[in-house]
């Protein structure tokens, strides 16, 4: 039968860690560097076909003028 006694139970204990108590100051230029930088710069290959495939589209509907 194991041995439940309290004295040779490992004891639940709560760690924080090191970088949860103190907060460090961030780097505003790098914060502003990041987002700068992130996202799509042009359409990708799918919305040029579909753009072009509207376009044909809209040629085609559109009555002649003469």
């Amino acid at each position: 039968m194991a041995n439940k006694a309290l004295a040779t139970r490992q004891k639940m204990s709560f760690r924080v860690e090191p970088s949860q108590k103190l907060a460090k100051p961030r780097n505003p230029f790098a914060v502003a560097a990041k987002q700068r930088a992130a996202g799509p710069h042009r359409k990708t290959a799918s919305a040029l076909r579909q753009s072009a495939r509207l376009e044909v589209k809209k040629k085609l509907d559109e009555p002649e003028q003469e």
